[in-house]
């Protein structure tokens, strides 16, 4: 990391009841709306409750000297990062996944408020670890996962990063048709899209494809320079095949493929069908491994007996600043250590003789 005073973007999104109190107005509104419903507000509040902790935590740790600023995810499109940023998302795993297409190599340290929801895979660590990590990571101490993306770019220069998979195909419910090449195979499909996956993306979307299918393809680790890609339900017909359903790109390989949509044909990464590039007849389409990848922050023992370290540090501190004046609670802490030594196990004082 950079020398100077580091930026610290906290990444965020509004937690389901805040976006329930939004459309409502009220509280009072959202639970009657809710209650006609047969359903409970409160699991709602709580979750919130906990996200609104997680925040305060990480906003604590953040050293006083240190710049600081909060994105929201309807924000992140015009957002400008800094190539010496801090990264800190708070919430679910898709938030890293949001963040990813817009970095270039700045470390992201991913909270999860409420490890009782949420899976921790992009985002395992507990806000009580906020300023270990931070200090780890200015000081380059911290293990980090170098985590495969992939790029999709076209024939006219638009280019689209994602960190689990690109999709390509249909906006609607129509067949997607395409002509496909990869390595020597040359195929015309009708099918229901293809998607093609990372290491990261293989505990989502692309395992539940995989999941149907008897293939040899095995998925990718996160951190693995090999890819995937599987074909939705290829139709074959007369003018269309299904032998090229799957199989892996490695680094300096693509899959190439040419669109036969007049109308409808999309490419979009990560799920977000809003952020996507038109795939209209006779465009092509190159898939690879991508040349950047994302820099998450692992999680590691050693932070949390390093947390412990710190705080116990800043006690010590803390009452050595206090002078003799310390409180009384302080002052009994200070010499409990000398009390235990002068007593026996049964806590009672033994003279020495």
């Amino acid at each position: 990391m950079s020398a100077g005073i580091p930026r610290v973007v906290v990444f965020t999104r509004p937690t389901e009841y805040e976006n329930l109190l939004e459309r409502h107005g009220t509280y009072q509104q959202a639970r009657f709306f809710l209650a006609t419903r047969q359903q409970s507000i409160e699991p709602m509040r709580a979750e919130h409750e906990l996200c609104k902790s997680a925040m305060v935590r990480v906003d604590q740790a953040i050293p006083l000297k240190w710049r600081r600023t909060r994105v929201l995810r309807r924000d992140l499109d015009r957002f400008l990062f800094a190539p010496d940023d801090i990264v800190v998302a708070v919430g679910q795993d898709g938030l890293v996944a949001n963040l990813a297409k817009y970095l270039d190599g700045q470390p992201v340290i991913g909270i999860n408020p409420d490890g009782g929801r949420n899976d921790g895979i992009l985002c395992p660590h507990d806000a009580t670890h906020a300023d270990v990590l931070l200090d780890a990571v200015h000081v380059g101490k911290c293990d980090i996962e170098s985590r495969t993306m992939v790029e999709a770019a076209t024939d006219d220069g638009q280019r689209l990063l994602a960190l689990n998979e690109i999709f390509v195909g249909q906006r609607g419910h129509q067949s997607a048709r395409y002509r496909i090449a990869w390595r020597r195979s040359r195929e015309r499909q009708s099918s229901s899209g293809l998607i093609v996956t990372t290491g990261t993306g293989s505990t989502g979307w692309a395992r539940s494809v995989r999941r149907q299918r008897d293939t040899n393809v095995t998925l990718p680790a996160p951190c693995e320079q090999r890819l995937a890609f599987f074909v939705r339900e290829a139709f074959p017909s007369v003018a269309t095949g299904a032998d090229v359903t799957d199989g892996e790109i490695v680094t300096g390989e693509a899959i190439e493929i040419t669109s036969e949509m007049n109308e409808g044909g999309v490419i979009f990464g990560d799920g977000i069908e809003s952020d996507r590039i038109a795939f209209h007849y006779g465009m092509r389409l190159s898939i690879a491994i991508a040349g950047v990848r994302l820099n998450l922050v692992a999680e590691s023992d050693r932070a949390g007996r390093r947390s412990r370290r710190v705080r116990s540090r800043k006690r010590r501190d803390k009452r050595r600043r206090a002078g003799p004046g310390l409180p009384e609670r302080d002052r009994l802490a200070t010499e409990l250590p000398v009390a235990r030594s002068l007593t026996g196990s049964s806590g009672q004082y033994k003279p020495h003789r």
